[in-house]
């Protein structure tokens, strides 16, 4: 007897349809910037064999109306993508409404199809969480709080990426102790971009106790040093780690550039780092209305001491948001960072019982032992 064929396990690529070779390799590029592969149709015929399974169908406006009139069964998910100064106007338009499509024009709406590519085939978030962390001020704890998390989680048994995410920062690793140690710095992926290997990305970073580290690099001499991280190889790396790491922590400048900006925008949950002092966080309500215009679940950690006596509960009605932890003062801890020895590497301190707690209250699963 006859066996049914099956659908494969592999999730769905979207499906790309275009006979125009240039406006195909537009289409390959965004993405690419996206994370995901796509299957590839170039006329009506092969777009009606592939039609109704993919997660997302990108038509080209040059073949758009040949497939409104190819009576293609009706299906969600449809965008019509339009290159400017094409010249496909008024016939892009109504070939897009017969499709039920909305029509996005490249390059002014390729940010929007970028998204829209990754969130149809869960591209953009991976299975990782990716925790963005803020300070409310220079010198507020962001990368303290992002090393100490990032070191527990590797403690704990995640696989856990720590990023450096402030081209302008002293580097993350020397904050490590690690400065020294083998393995590639953003200036060797500055022009990265597409979807990247995980796992081969994890294996050539430098590795701290078990903790893969993507730093700025202070000692390198490279002409990319203190450069913006492009947001391209930002949102690439993310996606990368998301689909292998327990935990991704990105330690992220108080002034979004287009990178950090992407990184919060990938993010699970971002936490704000405030100071306990009332300038801290008046700073805090600037910074609070950019992270929660892109990220959902942002939740504030209030840094000790408090000199006026601000409780984390004021601070939290301040700004509206939910106060995640309070952390105490760490006495010693500037003499620690000077002999290079990393926040929260002794397992009693209360940085690292705040991140004990802060890590059992993010939706991060171990997959080792899943």
């Amino acid at each position: 007897m006859g066996s049914t064929p099956r659908r494969s396990t592999v999730p769905d690529r979207p499906l790309v349809v275009t006979s125009d070779p240039g406006l195909l390799d537009e289409m390959l590029r965004l993405c690419a910037a996206a994370g995901v592969e796509a299957s590839v149709a170039h006329d009506v015929a092969a777009a009606r064999l592939s039609w109704v399974h993919p997660p997302l169908v990108v038509v080209g406006a040059d073949i758009a109306a040949a497939l409104a009139g190819g009576r293609l069964p009706p299906r969600p998910d449809v965008v019509v993508v339009d290159v400017s100064g094409s010249g496909a106007g008024d016939e892009a338009w109504e070939s897009a409404t017969a499709l039920g499509a909305p029509l996005v024009a490249v390059p002014a709406g390729q940010s929007w199809l970028v998204d829209r590519l990754g969130s149809a085939t869960g591209a953009t978030s991976g299975a990782g969480c990716t925790v963005a962390v803020v300070a409310a001020r220079g010198g507020g704890g962001a990368t303290v709080l992002s090393v100490a998390l990032a070191t527990e989680a590797a403690r704990s048994g995640l696989e856990c990426l720590l990023v450096d995410g402030d081209p302008m920062g002293a580097g993350i690793d020397l904050v490590l102790g690690a400065e020294h140690a083998e393995g590639l710095r953003w200036p060797d992926l500055v022009g990265a971009g597409g979807r990247m290997d995980g796992a081969a990305l994890l294996e050539a970073l430098p590795q701290v106790d078990g903790l893969a580290v993507l730093s700025t690099s202070p000692l390198s001499t490279s002409p990319a040093d203190g450069v913006p991280v492009p947001a391209d190889a930002m949102r690439s790396v993310l996606a990368a780690a998301a689909r292998c790491c327990d935990l991704v922590v990105v330690d992220l400048p108080r002034h979004l550039d287009g990178a950090a900006q992407q990184a919060v925008a990938a993010a699970t949950v971002t936490l704000l780092v405030v100071p306990a002092e009332v300038r801290a966080v008046a700073a805090a309500s600037r910074v609070a209305t950019a992270v929660t215009g892109l990220c959902a679940d942002v939740r504030l950690v209030v840094r000790g001491p408090a000199p006026s006596g601000l409780s984390p509960e004021e601070v939290a009605t301040a700004l509206a948001l939910p106060a995640a932890a309070w952390l105490p003062p760490e006495p010693g801890l500037d003499a620690r960072l000077d002999r290079g020895a990393a926040p929260g590497r002794a397992v009693r301190s209360p940085l690292a019982r705040v991140c004990r707690q802060l890590l059992g209250d993010l939706p991060v699963r171990a997959r080792r032992a899943a």
